[in-house]
């Protein structure tokens, strides 16, 4: 018998890393490792997730583009917080074209992930802190959850669900 494999792919920056400043309300990434700090529960949470759920991160790093930030210190980040966090892969999309397949809010990080791995997006869930986590998610028919942020309290997107810490996952998702 096949095992249908499910995943939930979590957003990087405001979803598991705390973000390093907020500039005219719009969240921007941290840029290096000595601003890493994890989201309160994340390991916990995810260390719980992780018994019945692929996990998987999904990140938009346009900074490497705009020249804001080196591929180095994404790379820096994206390994400590495997170190720290029960994941099997980050994607990255390091592009700054919102037209760009591979950049949320576009599916393409998700059905990389979902051809590598070989699992059921209906049966998975995307979560993050922006309308753009929210839309990637949709579109390829996963449930989405939006963590509630100051930044996106007038988020234009439908999410599932909203919460507003990582811990709150538990109470949503199906084991």
């Amino acid at each position: 018998m096949v095992k249908i494999k499910k995943a939930i792919f979590f957003d990087r920056d405001g979803t598991l890393i705390k973000n390093h400043t907020i500039k005219n309300n719009v969240p921007i990434a941290i840029r290096n490792l000595k601003d890493f700090r994890l989201i309160n529960n994340s390991f916990l949470t995810l260390k719980k997730l992780s018994k019945r759920f692929l996990i998987i991160v999904i990140t938009n790093q346009p900074d490497v583009s705009r020249g804001k930030n080196s591929k180095k210190n994404v790379i820096q980040i994206n390994n400590k917080l495997k170190k720290k966090l029960p994941l099997i892969d980050i994607i990255t999309s390091f592009s700054a074209n919102n037209k760009n397949f591979m950049r949320k809010p576009n599916p393409g990080m998700i059905y990389l992930a979902k051809k590598k791995y070989k699992i059921n997006l209906r049966l998975s869930y995307v979560v993050g802190d922006t309308c753009k986590d929210i839309l990637a998610g949709k579109r390829v028919s996963c449930k989405t959850i939006l963590i509630n942020k100051s930044y996106n309290k007038n988020s234009y997107c439908n999410p599932d669900y909203k919460i507003s810490n990582l811990k709150q996952i538990l109470n949503i998702v199906k084991f």
